[in-house]
């Protein structure tokens, strides 16, 4: 929809009538993101102490069988705590004055959220350093580090989220567009 000066709206203020949820939803929702949000970052943590208690350890079959309890944390935990605090944090952004990209700090979270996804994802091995340390085999000190350097970095992702639901900074992103070319040219 044009709007003065020949820009092109994004429809975030439309958002605002359509969407709006009843006070004890919202806070249902808000205790629900909040609950799943904290977990998943004491589920990176307990995933960044296992890596490096594995990592430090002469033990080999210690090593293993931390190797062996991660994939049990990341399926029961990880995975549906991460889904819960995304769509939680989507659902609260549709609804509420913040939207999803009206505001940095918003925006920020999801990016910062998606990332933590995605190095769990495509970067976190445990399966595999499980198997590396079959049969009382020590795995590789460069792999060892890096695969404890993933929930790590995990946990200070989450954490920067979370300083971030507190401080809210007030940076606003742009809600217009400008055409490339106008069309009284």
């Amino acid at each position: 929809m044009p709007a003065a000066g020949g820009a092109v709206t994004m429809g975030v203020d439309s958002l605002k009538e359509v969407s709006t949820m009843r006070p004890r939803v919202r806070k249902t929702i808000v205790v629900i993101h909040v609950i799943s949000s904290v977990a998943l970052l004491g589920e990176v943590w307990a995933l960044t102490v296992l890596n490096t208690a594995a990592a430090l350890t002469e033990d080999a079959g210690l090593a293993h069988a931390a190797y062996g309890l991660m994939p049990a944390l990341v399926f029961a935990g990880g995975i549906p705590l991460s889904l819960v605090a995304l769509a939680t944090g989507v659902l609260l952004g549709l609804t509420s004055r913040w939207g999803v990209f009206r505001h940095l700090w918003v925006a920020a979270k999801l990016v910062l959220l998606v990332a933590v996804v995605c190095l769990g994802m495509f970067l976190f091995d445990p399966e595999g350093m499980a198997a590396a340390t079959a049969g009382g085999q020590a795995a590789d000190d460069a792999r060892q580090w890096s695969q404890a350097a993933v929930p790590a970095t995990q946990a200070l992702l989450l954490v920067t989220a979370t300083a971030l639901s507190i401080f809210k900074p007030r940076h606003k992103l742009r809600r217009t567009l400008t055409p490339a070319v106008t069309a009284a040219q």
